[in-house]
């Protein structure tokens, strides 16, 4: 897309060292022209599931940030991107520790900026534990901002099976594919030539639970990324959610359940899909736009 050619021509990659052993890749944009404002600004920006620090809905709110004088960081998790040979062990869902080591390292570089998360299904999910866990973690965030984010992955697991089958059937091919480019990273630790065989994402994500985490079973390890309950009921950040009753993998459901403190701020549109948000065919999106309204003070 033209309107994002700048964000990617300023970038260079970063990897992170995000403790024990842990290499996150990112993509680093100072700005242009840094911000008026006092101290300057920094957004980390995290991807969804199978998807990337590249993929169209981070360029697009990137560039809007770094036009306004953002420093940008598009992280990349765990066998995303092109990053399957960085990392011997598997992705998870539940890697949380070494997300807050990467946001951890790059707070530290950036002393005296003040420090937003934003975060995209998944990957809100992920930016708001992160953001829960600031205090013990010793991380400084003004703010989080999460869109349609995961809150109870095993409603979303099961959105997906009953749902419209183009959505469960390309999260298959994603994973698949992302699958055979870590086997051929680490040929020596990893066959995945039966899963290949296995029906459903439900089967492939029990095998994969049993095999390759310390979770018991597949309810032990969905409920160990849900933020539902009281995940995040110890909120220190002030946080907000953007998400839309019309999704059609993340169940409005999970809203209900959610810990409600008083730093936490839902966002709830009749309309929207899955990250989507889209009033204009080549504009920015309603959301970004908010976006860019929520981080303006």
């Amino acid at each position: 897309m033209p309107r994002t050619q700048g964000i990617v021509r300023a970038s260079r990659e970063w990897l992170l060292d995000c403790g024990d052993g842990v290499r996150l890749q990112s993509f680093y944009a100072p700005p242009v022209k840094p911000s008026a404002d006092s101290p300057e600004k920094l957004a980390v920006m995290l991807h969804g599931w199978e998807g990337s620090s590249e993929s169209l809905y981070i360029l697009s709110l990137a560039q809007l940030l770094h036009d306004r004088g953002f420093h940008i960081v598009r992280l990349n998790l765990r066998d995303h991107g092109n990053t399957h040979h960085l990392n011997r062990e598997l992705f998870h869902s539940c890697l949380l520790p070494e997300v807050v080591g990467a946001v951890k390292r790059v707070q530290d570089a950036h002393r005296g900026k003040k420090l937003h998360l934003i975060g995209f299904s998944l990957g809100g999910n992920f930016m708001l534990r992160v953001a829960a866990e600031a205090g013990h973690a010793g991380l400084d965030i003004t703010r989080a901002i999460a869109v349609s984010p995961v809150l109870d992955p095993a409603e979303t697991l099961a959105a997906l099976e009953s749902g419209f089958f183009a959505y469960h059937s390309y999260f298959i091919r994603k994973w698949t594919a992302s699958l055979l480019l870590k086997q051929a990273a680490w040929p020596e630790h990893y066959d995945f030539t039966a899963l290949r065989k296995m029906v459903g994402l439900r089967n492939m994500t029990s095998e994969l639970v049993r095999r390759f985490t310390g979770f018991g079973t597949l309810d032990d390890y969905l409920n160990g990324y849900s933020i539902t309950g009281s995940r995040l009921s110890r909120l220190a950040v002030p946080s907000t959610v953007i998400t839309a009753l019309d999704d059609p993998i993340i169940p409005a459901s999970g809203l209900a359940k959610l810990a409600r403190p008083t730093l936490l701020r839902l966002i709830v549109t009749r309309l929207g899909g899955h990250i989507g948000f889209m009033d204009h065919m080549s504009e920015p999106t309603w959301a970004e736009r908010r976006i860019v309204q929520e981080l303006a003070g």
